[in-house]
């Protein structure tokens, strides 16, 4: 089953761009990953120095081998957390009987 994390970061002061430029890198190197189905960075309309990030592994191990990874260390451990006021992530997993995908859902609307 899909494995999901929604994490969200504030970004300190003065560190809005940098937090950004290493989002796209870490964005970037977890999308290589065989096990990364997705990740996807937002960030805030009303605050820009908040981040959303949406990521879909394959399964937990998949997440768990994305968060040993050496890209995650080096970037997010070593750099990007001391840059942050905040970070939180939330685990999730898809209810398929309740989520519809996007086509479907475009098509219904249609007719």
């Amino acid at each position: 089953m899909t494995y999901v994390i929604c994490a969200t970061w504030k970004a300190k002061p003065g560190e809005e761009s940098a937090v950004l430029d290493l989002l796209g890198r870490i964005s970037r190197a977890s999308a290589e990953e065989p096990g990364c189905l997705l990740f996807w960075v937002h960030r805030s309309v009303d605050d820009p120095a908040t981040f959303l990030l949406y990521e879909q592994y394959e399964s937990e191990a998949a997440f768990e081998t994305h968060a040993a990874s050496e890209h995650v260390r080096r970037l997010v451990l070593e750099d990007a957390v001391h840059r942050l006021e905040s970070r939180r992530r939330d685990r999730f997993e898809p209810i398929g009987s309740v989520a519809a995908p996007i086509e479907r859902r475009r098509s219904d609307a249609r007719t």
